[in-house]
């Protein structure tokens, strides 16, 4: 009788020492690499709260700069499992990525959602998350009749009044080729008309905090950034407006996408599933004025006059072509350093 209890004992402490243990196990962690700061807790809130953990998962945020998630992604696909289930990125970093063999396909098999996503910004091997659009924004006080063009940046009238950021020299130099005759795949007029802005006093301004702070002072009147941008600003009491300019908005993207080396590949697919429900979409819409990207997440009227574009100017939004951005990324960089900046 003692050794049966003293046997029964032992073993009830040993599966008492691996209760903990049995436990840690069943929980299923999904490692999101991200942005901090606003991004980051609307995700907290629109997506990990809600619709992740009632699922039993736990959402670490692996909080980073683009450039340092992007190296990471790229540097860790040959590993035998990355540090990564999710990775959030802008598109032409999502396009590196996928082009380098590093990310999971996305199908409507592991990631259901992705039937609901606009035709338009369907992709292959990610979700687009939300989008906007590089367009003109401008200091109504100043500025009483909207801008009609890109072109318009160019106006001896405005010497000096116009401010565009350090960070969007591809925007910027593509907008610059496109007024100089140029397109989205052929940049060659862009050094000229660069030269041209430079020469009509541009201030270059190295953020978008820099850049809000010149609009509401009046140091500048006009600038390139997204829509989305104008709507935070305007909500926070700055007297700004967005204009769809005649020659197309350039789109910005937000992805998300699995690399192939997922630790817990199936819970960043649930996650990126999670990304386009409309709720979380909603979220996004309605504290950063992005637009969703998915068919079934209907904006408030309000909200839709603010932030949507139009059907004709979704359909002028500008054709990227990522290889060509790719290859001639650094090409413009050195023009925007030192035909423009020097």
């Amino acid at each position: 009788m003692t050794n049966m209890t003293r046997r029964h004992l032992l073993q009830g402490a040993a599966a008492g020492l691996l209760l903990p243990n049995m436990a840690f196990a069943a929980e299923e962690q999904v490692v999101v690499g991200t942005w901090g700061g606003d991004f980051g807790n609307i995700l907290r809130a629109g997506v990990d709260e809600p619709l992740i953990t009632p699922m039993g998962m736990t959402v670490v945020q692996d909080v980073g700069a683009p450039m340092q998630r992007r190296t990471k992604l790229l540097a860790e696909r040959n590993a035998r499992r990355g540090s990564m289930d999710v990775a959030c990125l802008a598109d032409f970093d999502i396009y590196a990525a996928q082009q380098m063999g590093a990310l999971e396909e996305i199908t409507t098999a592991n990631v259901p959602r992705t039937a609901q996503v606009l035709p338009f910004l369907k992709k292959t091997h990610s979700i687009p998350h939300i989008y906007s659009a590089h367009v003109i924004v401008y200091n109504t006080e100043k500025i009483k009749t909207p801008p009609a063009a890109f072109a318009d940046l160019w106006d001896p009238k405005y010497r000096g009044k116009v401010g565009l950021t350090d960070f969007l020299f591809t925007t910027n130099t593509t907008i610059a080729a496109i007024v100089g005759g140029g397109s989205p795949t052929n940049f060659e007029p862009a050094a000229g008309k660069l030269a041209e802005l430079r020469d009509l006093d541009v201030k270059i301004l190295p953020s978008t905090e820099s850049l809000a702070t010149a609009l509401k002072s009046g140091d500048i009147w006009m600038t390139v950034i997204a829509a989305a941008r104008a709507f935070m600003w305007h909500q926070a009491g700055l007297p700004v407006a967005h204009a769809f300019p005649s020659e197309g908005g350039f789109p910005t993207l937000y992805e998300a996408a699995v690399p192939k080396n997922a630790r817990n590949k199936d819970a960043g697919l649930k996650y990126v599933n999670a990304m386009l429900e409309p709720q979380a979409q909603l979220a996004f819409a309605q504290r950063m004025g992005y637009l969703p990207t998915v068919k079934d997440a209907k904006l408030p009227d309000d909200l839709n006059r603010a932030i949507a574009f139009t059907e004709k100017q979704q359909e002028n939004l500008l054709q990227l072509d990522y290889g060509y951005l790719q290859a001639n990324q650094s090409k413009m960089l050195e023009m925007w350093n030192k035909t423009f900046k020097a």
